[in-house]
Order: structure tokens, then sequence, then C-alpha cells
């Protein structure tokens, strides 16, 4: 059993680029969409239902058929792929971004303000750094899901390593389905591993709290 990858499908980094291009540029696509979202809904609770709703609706279109629906306008490309996906990450992030701006204590909200921190102020510097776990965590589970999803692709050419799965069965080869199952596997392992180290960075505050409380 050979683990060569044909060479039609393109080298080993070729498609590790094109998985982690579309991965990680839907899940940082559906996060930049997914801050405001939430600040609006936390400015105005009564936007939250709507938006929490038109977000799950969309996660509940298929990924096929969300596919196909832009190729009309986006063509067979990895744009095609890192939309949808960038949608699916709203249903996840914005709850996520909701509940870690709503548990920020009031009392720090009101220290912020009685030292004359402007509002933007406040949000980059205080708000957000404290949201941020939740939103860490929200993300964490956006790219994981993210890095699986993409291999969906590979039914309308841009699957990166998913199109190991449909050569897998073209040239009757289990050892491809084997291969893009066990790297797909090891990206999301690392991917959730960056993420939770780059919290432990931007969090130092937590780490001093918690030994504090040892």
């Amino acid at each position: 059993m050979s683990l060569r990858i044909p060479g039609y499908l393109g080298t080993f980094w070729e498609l590790l680029s094109d998985h982690l291009v579309m991965a990680l540029g839907a899940s940082f696509l559906g996060l930049v969409v997914a801050l405001p979202l939430g600040l609006v809904c936390v400015r105005w609770p009564r936007s939250y239902p709507p938006v929490l709703a038109i977000s799950t609706v969309l996660y509940s279109i298929p990924s096929l058929a969300f596919f196909v629906l832009l190729i009309a306008f986006t063509g067979i490309s990895r744009t095609t792929v890192i939309l949808p996906l960038a949608v699916y990450a709203l249903a996840g992030l914005i709850p996520n971004v909701v509940d870690g701006l709503r548990g920020i204590p009031d009392s720090v909200r009101q220290s912020a303000i009685a030292m004359g921190f402007s509002g933007p102020r406040r949000l980059l510097t205080v708000d957000l750094p404290i949201a941020l776990p939740a939103v860490i965590a929200g993300l964490r589970v956006a790219v994981v899901a993210n890095i699986s999803m993409v291999s969906v692709g590979a039914l309308i050419g841009m699957g990166a390593f998913g199109s190991l799965f449909t050569a897998s069965v073209q040239l009757d080869r289990l050892d491809l389905a084997l291969v893009g199952i066990a790297v797909i596997v090891v990206m999301a392992l690392v991917a959730d591993a960056v993420l939770v180290l780059v919290q432990w960075l931007v969090t130092p505050w937590l780490h001093r709290s918690a030994g504090a409380a040892r």
C-alpha cells in the first residue's frame, strides 16, 4: 500500500496551505463579523433573539447547497468555501461574544467610566480583554469545525485534504482516506493548542488571580 498522494491533487504542502487558508480564513472572517454583531446585541438586547435566529437558520443550510449557490457569483474558488464556513461560524461565535461582554462585572465598567475612559477606549482596554476567554472559546470551536468542514469542498473541487476522500473512492485506495483523516485531526489539535496558548499569553491577569487564589 503506497501513501503517495496522486500528482493531480497537488503536493502535500499545497494541500496543507489551501486547507489552512480556507479554514482559518473562514474562522477569522466569522470573528470579524461576530464581534460587532455581538456588541450590537449587548447594546440593544432586543436585537439578540433575531440575530441569533438568523445565524441559526443560516447554519442549517447544507454546506454543499451553500457552495453550489455561491459558484454562480464566486466561481470554483477558495472564496466559495470560505464564505459559507464563515457564516456557519457565526452561530457559535455570536453567543460567546455576547456572553463574554455580558459577563463583565458592572463595577469594572463603572470604575472605567469614573477614570474617564471614553466608550471606544473602555471597549478596547477593558470590555474586550475581559470577554476574551469566552470569545476565544467560541473561536476554538469554529476553527476546529471549519478544519473539518473544508473537506466538504472537495465535492466542488476545492476541498484541499478532502480531495483525498474522493480520490480514495475513485482509485480504490483506503490509504488516501486514512491520510486525510489523520492530517485533518492533527491540524485541528494543533490549531486548538495554538489558540489555547494565545489565550494564555494575552490574559496574564487570569494566571495571576489563579495563583493568588491558591
